[in-house]
């Protein structure tokens, strides 16, 4: 991963300062027509793939959101228990929308038809409503989701980016779709702030070439593109291509555009720039150009190496962490299990390996409520953490089940330690709301054999597992050789 990010800083680097150097010199040593050429094949779709590619920096976070949304087990069981509770639903949405500050957020139920907002609940959809279409091509597609620009009904059909996710049950059964919504007019802000920088016009248009969103250089006026003069006669060409480098004469001058396709919003993007504008600024940048290149690659080298390790650090702990307990999850475990194996066979050290689970966790669940449940999984978790050692790795294996690995643990020092944790576990209940909540755990031990596999130690251990439920539960059972 360091090599990778050294590689990183090292392209962009010889990007910054390469691009640098070479455009302020090519531009002082080409002629009018060079200049040209750089601009509609270079500069023109530059700033287009910056502006395509900051909208799908902003639509990484809605995405995700959806996804853990789609796959929050809160949210399933909800809905298979039959959705007897919809203010549970909306408290959850309003949580969802504050949290990570979206600008709307809801769930479409396929059982009952009734949309679910942050909000309340704001409608039943119809097949034969033209404004729940949408819901019905997300339940029909192959993807998993799908990003939509639509009026939002719940904020007076103010334009929105909306990230539809499908929400399946354990088994694959579409059970509906959720998602957040993100305001359109943050692309608009990005727009603007791209046109002040490069003084480019920057806007968009819907596939009947009607002006979406443009920058403050277009007229309120032009509603489509055969409103602005010189570009009616381009609108065909505009429209049948993915990418495109064009000409035109707006105001007796010549006006370069770069067009392309967003697929995320099934609009086009439309950047132009002036020639006279830029002939007569080329020239005087040259020479600061030249004296700053170094100062900036410096403060872009800085500001990027800050962000690969702010972002790398977010998205390493994200996609490591169990969100409700705080220690390992399954990710984690795919990472370090077949390292932490090697580096005992390697040392010659023992290995052995703990799953357990919560007896009977679904009758907790019934009997107190969800929220009960999650305290249980909170409290066995610090009171695990409290009776392993330093140099064991603790992971949420899924649900109610856990998982220990022990370096330097043979069997029986492993069945001493579990037998310490069952104990612990049996003797403390977990009080919830005032409520003194019983808890066993079963669990299953296996160390590993010489040249056994990862795949068989685990299945060992799982066996294991099942064989301490099996046998009456609240008990440890050892794994047997295969």
């Amino acid at each position: 991963m360091l090599q990778s990010k050294n590689r990183i800083m090292l392209l962009v680097s010889l990007l910054l300062v390469g691009g640098f150097l070479l455009t302020s010199l090519a531009s002082y040593f080409t002629s009018r027509a060079s200049l040209r050429d750089e601009i509609a094949e270079s500069t023109l779709p530059l700033t287009s793939d910056n502006i395509y590619s900051e909208i799908q920096r902003d639509l990484l976070m809605p995405i995700f959101i959806s996804s853990l949304m789609a796959s929050d087990t809160f949210v399933r069981d909800w809905v298979i228990a039959g959705e007897r509770d919809p203010e549970s639903m909306i408290r959850y949405l309003n949580e969802i929308q504050i949290r990570y500050k979206t600008f709307t957020s809801f769930f479409v139920s396929e059982q009952t038809g009734i949309y679910y907002h942050a909000s309340g609940i704001l409608k039943k959809i119809q097949s034969e409503e033209p404004r729940d279409q949408w819901y019905y091509r997300v339940r029909e597609m192959a993807p998993v989701y799908e990003i939509n620009v639509d009026p939002d009904l719940a904020n007076q059909d103010a334009l929105t980016i909306f990230v539809n996710y499908k929400v399946l049950d354990y088994e694959g059964n579409y059970l509906g779709a959720t998602g957040v919504g993100l305001t359109v007019y943050a692309v608009k802000e990005m727009v603007e702030e791209y046109q002040k920088r490069y003084q480019r016009n920057i806007y968009f248009v819907d596939r009947q070439g009607r002006i979406t969103l443009h920058s403050s250089g277009i007229a309120d006026e032009a509603k489509s593109l055969q409103d602005i003069p010189g570009l009616a006669p381009l609108t065909e060409t505009v429209l049948a291509s993915e990418t495109a480098n064009l000409k035109y004469r707006r105001g007796g001058q010549d006006i370069l555009l770069n067009t392309r396709y967003i697929k995320e919003f099934d609009w086009y993007l439309l950047v132009e720039q002036s020639e006279g504008e830029t002939f007569r600024k080329i020239f005087a940048a040259l020479l600061g150009n030249l004296v700053v290149c170094a100062l900036i690659t410096a403060i872009v080298l800085l500001i990027t190496n800050y962000t690969i390790n702010a972002f790398q650090k977010r998205l390493e702990q994200t996609a490591t962490t169990d969100r409700l307990t705080g220690i390992h999850n399954r990710n984690a475990f795919e990472i370090l299990y077949p390292q932490i194996l090697a580096e005992c066979r390697r040392s010659g050290t023992p290995f052995s390996m703990i799953l357990f689970d919560i007896d009977n966790f679904k009758q907790i669940n019934d009997s107190y409520g969800h929220l009960a449940g999650d305290a249980v999984l909170k409290a066995l978790t610090e009171l695990t953490g409290k009776n392993m050692r330093a140099s064991d790795m603790f992971f949420r294996w899924g649900g109610d089940e856990f998982l220990l690995l022990l370096k330097g643990c043979n069997e029986a020092h492993a069945s001493q330690m579990t037998e310490k944790l069952r104990l612990a576990v049996e003797t403390r209940p977990v009080n919830y709301e005032g409520k003194a909540i019983a808890v066993t755990v079963s669990l299953g031990i296996a160390e590993a054999l010489p040249g056994e596999s990862e795949d068989s130690l685990l299945r060992r251990g799982d066996d294991a597992l099942y064989a301490a439920k099996r046998n009456g539960r609240n008990r440890i059972e050892l794994a047997k050789a295969e």
